[in-house]
């Protein structure tokens, strides 16, 4: 049986791509979200992407029915300890990601879990910013990640059992289905994906073949979903870059090296969906 979902109580650090799209699940399913941005414009255009991003699972049915949505406050300061989770999503930035954790790690109750929704950095390695590292555990939410139910869950090896079992209770609620998997640079998901792409944009770049020819070979053949490059649009190239970034860093393979053109692509400013332009064009930016 689901636990009732105002027993639980979100904070979302970060507005953008997953940290809306995150708030949205969480959300449609009852519970109530605290996002938290540094910038007030975009939790101006986080609440109304979040109306739209509503909209659309009702109409694909990837939400219960039965349930009142939750509250969704938007806030500047993480100030509000009042919380049964934190889903931290910022920036693939390991600096950027430690700092914010440190200071909602000083304000949140001990035995509040806080969850990392990271591409790729090492668990353990983040959990050194937490006054209570066993307090910290990894989730990779998919996007959009209000329709797509499966949920990447790394444990680092100070990740203690009760932390597991509340994450697991929160997913319960969020008719989320869990893999978990051991700490490391990129777990499954981006280990396997992020260098897929990379060489997907490579191919591209040296005229092998177009966008659309990669992506729809893969599809054909390959049974995969949308293609890598349609997939990398929707991650964000800037976030792919960075998430790559991160591994070759951590793990010296030069698979994991960005290619040219997605760091091209990148200081062009096309990001993918959310700016109109990335390896596809598109009519109307997401958020």
């Amino acid at each position: 049986m689901q636990a009732d979902p105002t027993s639980h109580r979100l904070v979302v650090l970060g507005a953008g791509v997953m940290g809306s799209s995150i708030a949205t699940m969480a959300l449609g399913h009852g519970v109530p979200v605290v996002l938290v941005d540094i910038d007030e414009d975009t939790l101006v255009h986080a609440r109304a992407t979040i109306d739209r991003q509503l909209r659309h699972a009702r109409l694909m049915g990837a939400l219960p029915t039965d349930r009142t949505p939750g509250e969704l406050v938007t806030t500047l300061s993480s100030h509000d300890a009042d919380v049964t989770a934190v889903i931290e999503a910022i920036t693939e930035d390991p600096a950027l990601k430690a700092k914010a954790l440190a200071e909602i790690g000083a304000l949140i109750r001990p035995g509040t879990p806080v969850i990392s929704n990271t591409s790729g950095i090492p668990i353990d390695e983040l959990a050194e910013a937490l006054p209570r590292p066993d307090e910290l555990i990894g989730t990779h939410f998919m996007n959009p990640a209000y329709l797509i139910r499966m949920v990447e869950v790394i444990r680092g090896p100070r990740t203690s059992d009760t932390t597991i079992a509340a994450l697991m209770s929160l997913l319960d609620t969020l008719d989320r289905k869990a893999v978990v998997v051991r700490d490391s640079p990129g777990f499954v998901t981006s280990r396997l994906l992020h260098p897929m792409i990379n060489d997907a944009a490579r191919l591209v770049d040296e005229g092998v073949a177009s966008a659309e020819d990669v992506d729809t070979l893969m599809r054909g053949c390959l049974g995969h979903a949308t293609g890598p490059l349609r997939t990398a649009d929707m991650i964000g190239l800037d976030n792919l870059v960075d998430a790559l970034d991160v591994l070759f860093e951590r793990t010296g393979n030069p698979a994991h090296e960005p290619c040219d053109l997605l760091r091209r692509k990148v200081a062009a400013g096309d990001f993918g969906a959310k700016t109109d332009r990335g390896f596809y064009e598109y009519g109307k930016a997401l958020a």
